[in-house]
């Protein structure tokens, strides 16, 4: 059995031919998923897509792109109108429920001003502590901030875990995850990136830390590029990583499905 530890399934207008259809294949295929949020009313509806579907968890979260937008708002629903806040869905306490995420910081876009991402980030990292739940990170050329905010929850004593979503950043960046017991989420980039520096940090990730994703809809890996990136494509990436790793395909798949086991506690 294969886990795709960070997709988007839920959202029906990733998938023109419809989402049925992509969890059917994967679901045929022995595969199953983690469907991550991004916004407060995304969270939702991934929430019920793995309450009605078997073999899927939720992660429920705001991505920085959406931290300064008004539709984002901790605390209480005052508003009927407004989409049911992370708070609220965490307070029904969903059986499938089983992270926080996509959160972080983003500079490479910044869609959102930095320090409304910085507050977003540390207010969900707030949610993960109090719910004592594992966090899905999304982090693109902000190790420099996030590392502080990260770090002044472990020094005050409350313990974050989680996983480094789509990872691509340098070896150094790598010790410094590793560092700080964080597991690292490798997608199909690893099957076709060009880049010297990244297939040196993939080579050097140790499995025990190795969490398999496909973020699909996006970065579909080889040999399927040009396709809309799926779950069942995510044994793509389990093949890649035993061709490199000069190991069977099946101590990839076991190593990696127990780790996001233990990870999110399924």
């Amino acid at each position: 059995m294969l886990i795709d530890s960070h997709c988007h399934v839920h959202d029906s207008k990733f998938f023109p031919e419809g989402r049925e259809e992509v969890y059917q294949r994967a679901i045929e295929a022995d595969t199953q998923m983690l469907v991550v949020g991004t916004t407060e009313a995304d969270s939702k509806e991934a929430v019920e897509f793995a309450a009605s579907h078997e073999g899927v968890w939720a992660v429920v979260g705001v991505h920085p792109h959406e931290a300064g937008k008004k539709e984002y708002k901790m605390g209480n629903m005052k508003n009927e109108k407004r989409n049911m806040g992370l708070s609220e869905l965490l307070q029904q306490k969903p059986e499938k429920l089983v992270g926080i995420g996509e959160i972080g910081l983003d500079y490479f876009y910044e869609n959102s001003p930095r320090d409304a991402q910085i507050k977003a980030l540390e207010e969900q990292l707030q949610l993960a502590v109090e719910y004592d739940l594992p966090v899905s990170f999304h982090v693109r050329e902000a190790y420099a901030d996030f590392w502080p905010v990260f770090d002044n929850f472990r020094s005050a004593g409350q313990q974050i875990r989680g996983v480094l979503h789509c990872f691509t950043d340098t070896m150094e960046t790598l010790e410094e995850a590793l560092k700080r017991d964080l597991y690292i989420g490798v997608n199909g980039i690893s099957t076709f990136t060009k880049d010297a520096g990244q297939q040196e940090m993939f080579a050097a990730l140790p499995l025990e830390k190795m969490l398999l994703e496909t973020d699909a809809p996006f970065l579909t890996p080889k040999p399927f590029r040009g396709k809309i990136n799926e779950p069942v494509y995510v044994v793509e990436v389990a093949k890649h990583q035993a061709s490199v790793r000069d190991v069977s395909l099946d101590e990839i798949i076991a190593k990696t499905t127990a780790n996001t086991q233990a990870l999110f506690a399924l």
